[in-house]
């Protein structure tokens, strides 16, 4: 009976070429948004760190239609980018 319950909560389905390479870019991108705070003191390299991470993590984000997270990459490129203009 659990079992059965479990099976109508989840779809199977197989995920498209454009979702898996979006996926594999989120999780790079991630990877160099974690990284951003250690080399942030390192001169422009932070910023260029947070800029990448947020332009690779934006397909997976736009493609599961998380337009919040969309708008918080978009502020994170942004600002760094300004910070690295300024800087």
């Amino acid at each position: 009976m659990k079992q059965n319950f479990l099976k109508l909560l989840v779809k199977n389905r197989r995920i498209s070429a454009k979702e898996r390479l979006a996926q594999r870019l989120g999780y790079m991108g991630t990877a160099f948004i974690m990284m951003g705070p250690y080399v942030l003191s390192y001169g422009n390299i932070g910023p260029v760190v947070y800029i990448i991470g947020g332009i690779l993590c934006t397909p997976q984000v736009w493609l599961a239609k998380q337009w919040n997270l969309v708008a918080v990459n978009a502020n994170v490129m942004v600002g760094y980018a300004i910070y690295l203009y300024n800087g």
